[in-house]
């Protein structure tokens, strides 16, 4: 059998197989051939790239950790020294001063006997200023009436009874309205204690007991008082001297409500009653119910004065 017609059935059947594979490619991508050497020059490009990279890095020095700088210790604040203080005076050295320069009013009816004015030498002797009247009593009244104002009100009416009344509401008034403090010595209580002193007695919490005609001697109830020891220091009054014969004084005991102290009286031990001296509304009124011309002058003139100093003093404070 001759071999050419078998040549010439495989090519054709080579030619329809390809055909075939043409026709399917036609509706589906054709994926390109694996080629292992294209592949391997394409790994081996990556790997170089790779250790490039590596290298730059490695090449380059480790990074530093970021330093925080050292806490800085607080500034210290500039110490400024306090300006000078100037020395202020204490409570008492103005008190004391404002006791020098105060204004009182005195009604002091000895002036025609002759025998003495012991509050107006009292005054004199403390260097304070007064307006006295004497036993002028218009002269008194006009200046309780007036605009001027009276830090002590000294009613010291030992010879006759010329305040009463009227006065003593407009006293009360100024006791209660400026705060005056206020020194009654009075021997005639008994004629004028229902009357308007009533309001001042009663504010004060004392009230009259009973008259005695002669003077006695005088006992101090509360001795360490301030009225007895300042500025000067004054014994019980057991000596005396007669120089009225008869009305030498009143006693009184304490009455309700005020804040009176019984400082002195005829007995020698503390009572309720039977007083000749108290202090009250807050140690700005002195009551005395004993005449002072019974007494020794040297005696009574610094009693006065620790009277003024005391009264005062408690003046001052309660207006400060």
């Amino acid at each position: 059998m001759s071999l050419k017609p078998k040549f010439l059935g495989g090519l054709l059947f080579l030619w329809l197989a390809i055909l075939a594979c043409n026709i399917n490619t036609t509706s589906a991508p054709v994926q390109p051939a694996f080629d292992p050497t294209k592949a391997a020059l394409e790994f081996q490009a990556t790997m170089m790239a790779q250790q490039s990279t590596q290298s730059a890095l490695n090449s380059q020095p480790p990074a530093q950790p970021t330093l925080q700088p050292p806490p800085q210790p607080p500034a210290q604040q500039a110490t400024v020294a306090p300006p000078p203080t100037q020395q202020l005076p204490t409570p008492t050295e103005d008190v004391e001063a404002k006791i020098k320069a105060a204004n009182v009013l005195v009604y002091e009816n000895t002036d025609a006997l002759g025998v003495g004015m012991w509050v107006q030498d009292a005054l004199d002797g403390m260097g304070i200023r007064y307006t006295q009247t004497g036993s002028y009593s218009g002269r008194f009244m006009e200046q309780l009436n007036s605009g001027k104002a009276y830090d002590l009100i000294i009613v010291d009416a030992e010879d006759q009874s010329s305040v009463s009344g009227e006065f003593w509401d407009v006293i009360n008034t100024r006791l209660s309205r400026d705060k005056a403090a206020l020194i009654i010595e009075i021997w005639y209580l008994d004629r004028e204690a229902n009357g308007p002193i009533s309001k001042i007695l009663g504010g004060c919490g004392i009230a009259y007991q009973k008259d005695h005609d002669l003077a006695e001697s005088i006992y101090w109830w509360e001795p360490t008082h301030p009225i007895f020891n300042e500025p000067n220091t004054i014994l019980p009054l057991l000596h005396y001297n007669r120089y009225w014969s008869s009305q030498a004084g009143d006693r009184i005991r304490l009455g309700s409500g005020g804040d009176a102290t019984l400082l002195a009286g005829l007995a020698t031990n503390k009572s309720s009653d039977g007083a000749v001296l108290a202090t009250c509304y807050g140690g700005r009124v002195i009551v005395q119910t004993f005449m002072d011309h019974d007494y020794k002058s040297a005696d009574m003139i610094p009693l006065w004065q620790n009277y003024i100093h005391y009264t005062l003093k408690n003046h001052f404070l309660a207006t400060q």
